[in-house]
């Protein structure tokens, strides 16, 4: 990094790095009557709830919730097996491919090999629990989820909903949970939203 340039200077050309590569998603998602490019919107949304679960957020912290689903359409879904095991793969492979695809940017903008590191750590979510980042990105994660696509996405799994609404909520904490619980839900979403956290409590879940 050249002398002059200031974190924040760097700081913002890797946000500006990160959205100029989402604005290239071919799909949309609409908002309040207007769309965007889905990952793009995604990014935004899910770095202001790291910064509002933690106004302190580290650089990398902030860096990796920018990018945490960089170039997801370059990976397509129908390319793996539709099964079970397809969809662990294509998840994984998935990870793999926004760590790489955000580690390439970081250094392009001068990021230290420790940086990239730890931003990569984080986006491949490590240690979910253990590290206190990790866990603070999976809860907001969730909770951009919950916001801006758990309405839509219920009414077409009814049968399952619970059951995918509790793995997904056993991977947040108590602070997410309480985040979760004060978004506005229509009557069903948030019945199944309980519903869930109450299974949780119960012995063996």
């Amino acid at each position: 990094m050249p002398p002059h340039q200031s974190v924040t200077n760097r700081l913002q050309q890797a946000f500006r790095a990160f959205d100029e590569y989402n604005k290239q998603d071919p799909s949309s998602f609409v908002w309040e009557s207007q769309a965007y490019p889905t990952e793009y919107f995604l990014s935004l949304k899910l770095h202001k709830w790291v910064s509002k679960l933690a106004p302190q957020a580290s650089e990398t912290l902030l860096l990796a919730s920018r990018c945490q689903h960089i170039g997801r359409w370059e990976i397509p879904r129908d390319e793996y097996p539709r099964d079970r095991e397809g969809y662990l793969m294509w998840r994984k492979a998935l990870s793999l491919h926004h760590a790489e695809k955000a580690a390439q940017i970081l250094e392009s903008v001068g990021y230290p090999t420790e940086a990239i590191e730890r931003a990569k750590h984080i986006l491949l979510k490590r240690k979910l629990k253990a590290d206190p980042e990790v866990q603070i990105m999976e809860n907001a994660l969730c909770l951009v989820f919950l916001q801006f696509q758990y309405e839509d996405f219920w009414p077409q799994h009814t049968d399952k909903i619970v059951d995918i609404l509790r793995k997904s909520l056993k991977k947040m904490d108590a602070e997410g949970h309480r985040y979760a619980l004060q978004l506005e839900y229509s009557d069903s979403g948030k019945y199944y939203i309980e519903e869930a956290l109450r299974q949780l409590q119960l012995p063996n879940q």
